[in-house]
């Protein structure tokens, strides 16, 4: 005999109620099928009314999300126009767009390039604020507020105030090999901030009239400014060639000759740093030095442009220098030695040298003679006549990769280095 106990009995009425629920439902399945439809409508008339009770109660909001996305679509189309370099429309698109949606801080940050190129410096200002008030984190805005406020208006305080945000401005880094980096950006962003610093407190420097001291105080932050920006980026030649500025300024020549050196060992070919150079040798009394600069931005200003007030200004100075250079015993002694090198330089020394060339073009004739005699008019016209520095191409003197090597290492080095003190700054 089994005994079936009181838990046991329990379970098989549960199921036997189960089964007779399952037929029942069975038994009436058309029934759920049309209440479900019901209430499906029901429920989506109780979401609509919600909906509209809730943007009569809060009509403020729901127009606010209206005028965003208008607004929103104003930027779309400004920022096509801006593309299309059609500046006119893109201010009224871009003032439609931020008049209904205020927020949108590109909008505003482009609104602000457009009015520096019309040079509507006020509205570019309020254009930048508004980009970083509704971001504070966009540096770019900030940057170029500073610029335009201190270069264009003036308003140093300002510019040194955002200067110092961008600095402050703390910012997770966040770096996805090969996708993403940011931290150099930010690096960048400070070491560009502080540079820019150094160029508003140089120019606060001029505005101080007489005041000498005070002048010294600006010279003083502006130097260290500029060492900031050069501990984060050292190869910035603006940042090395104006710490230069500022220590010749200041009266610090050692100073200002190492910087102009390095300015022109990072980017030779830039006049700027030779012709500083040239001034300040001038000042020294090292004329042969600072005429073999002049020289150099001179040549690089040609290149430039050939008829700028620029070019004959830096001759006018050039002209004083070579003066000076002439009127120097020590280049006296120079120019005397150099002759009699010449002097010393006999005939037969000459003949060798041209007997070297003579020999030198019998050989290229006759590797000529082991090509096709004959040649068309093209291939005449085409060949090339190459010398250790310079080829003839098609009629045409062309430099040879040597001599712009050459070129480029006559005019990064710096001679004169050695006349100012090696310490480091």
């Amino acid at each position: 005999m089994f005994r079936i106990t009181q838990e046991y009995l329990i379970n098989l009425v549960d199921v036997d109620i189960t089964i007779k629920l399952y037929y029942n439902n069975e038994s009436k399945l058309r029934i759920p099928f049309v209440l479900k439809k019901l209430l499906s409508l029901l429920f989506t008339l109780f979401v609509l009314a919600a909906v509209v009770i809730a943007a009569y109660f809060n009509q403020q909001f729901v127009l606010k999300q209206v005028n965003k996305v208008k607004g929103v679509y104003y930027v779309y189309k400004g920022d096509k126009a801006y593309k299309e370099m059609d500046m006119v429309q893109a201010i009224r698109l871009y003032n439609q767009g931020v008049k209904l949606y205020p927020a949108h801080y590109g909008a505003w940050y482009n609104l602000g390039n457009i009015y520096v190129a019309y040079e509507d410096y006020n509205s570019a200002l309020y254009a930048y604020s508004q980009a970083f008030k509704y971001n504070p984190k966009m540096m770019i805005a900030r940057m170029n507020y500073g610029i335009i406020a201190s270069e264009k208006m003036g308003d140093f305080d300002a510019a040194l105030k955002q200067y110092n945000e961008i600095i402050k401005t703390k910012r997770r880094l966040l770096s996805i090999p090969y996708v993403f980096n940011n931290k150099i950006s930010y690096t960048e962003n400070k070491a560009i901030a502080y540079y820019n610093i150094g160029v508003t407190y140089k120019l606060k420097s001029l505005y101080t009239g007489a005041d000498w001291e005070l002048q010294r105080k600006y010279l003083a932050k502006a130097i260290d400014a500029y060492k900031k920006s050069i501990k984060i980026n050292p190869n910035s030649y603006d940042a090395q060639f104006n710490l230069g500025l500022a220590y010749h300024v200041a009266g610090d020549y050692d100073g200002a000759g190492r910087c102009y050196c390095k300015a022109i060992s990072l980017s030779p070919m830039q006049y700027e740093a030779h012709y500083n150079l040239a001034v300040l040798l001038k000042k020294m009394g090292h004329y042969k030095e600072a005429y073999d600069e002049i020289d150099k931005a001179t040549t690089l200003i040609t290149a430039l442009d050939e008829n700028s007030s620029l070019q004959q200004y830096v001759a006018i100075v050039m002209n004083d220098i070579t003066r000076n250079v002439y009127q120097n015993d020590e280049y006296k002694r120079y120019l005397a030695s150099i002759l009699e090198e010449e002097k010393q330089k006999t005939p037969q020394h000459m003949v060798k040298d041209e007997k070297e060339i003579k020999t030198k073009i019998k050989d290229n004739k006759q590797k000529g003679k082991n090509k096709d005699k004959k040649k068309s008019k093209d291939e005449v016209f085409g060949e090339t006549l190459t010398s250790p520095g310079i080829n003839f191409v098609n009629g045409k003197i062309v430099a040879t990769e040597e001599l712009d090597q050459a070129i480029l290492e006559n005019f990064g080095a710096c001679p004169s280095m050695s006349y100012f003190e090696t310490n480091s700054n």
